[in-house]
């Protein structure tokens, strides 16, 4: 969706929402819309922008990295926003936190990731991006 609108959303996700990281991070959405009531609207990009969330950046692509098991996006922020969320769900706060009986597929899942990772990155030669020229370049 990334390549096909040149535009995405990254979400801060508050510590109140564990039940959007199993919902949104441990299935894929390639077999059903995993946003179907999630409450959520279009962004100015047309992004959809989590209705609760700690806060969210609506991006334009400007770059993109092939790092042969993963794409990785660089965007350059055209929105952003707070949402209601008091404190801030960090990857320690998640791990520390998880319930107990995600505990297994979490672990799981990411040993696989990791191990699918490696195998597909070993050739990873690095690139040079010139970056941007003109007056964006002094800024």
């Amino acid at each position: 969706m990334i390549f096909d609108t040149g535009h995405f959303a990254l979400h801060a996700l508050h510590r109140a929402q564990f039940e959007l990281i199993e919902r949104l991070g441990f299935e894929s959405g390639r077999d059903h819309d995993k946003l179907a009531d999630v409450p959520h609207r279009l962004g100015a990009l047309g992004c959809p922008i989590l209705e609760d969330c700690w806060a969210w950046f609506e991006c334009r692509v400007i770059n993109v990295m092939d790092t042969g098991s993963s794409t990785c996006f660089l965007g350059d922020v055209a929105d952003l926003g707070r949402g209601p969320g008091k404190e801030i769900m960090t990857p320690g706060y998640m791990r520390a936190n998880l319930p107990p009986e995600w505990r297994e597929p979490y672990l799981t899942k990411l040993a696989a990731g990791q191990a699918w990772a490696r195998e597909r990155s070993a050739d990873i030669r690095a690139v040079i991006w010139p970056g941007l020229t003109g007056a964006r370049a002094r800024e």
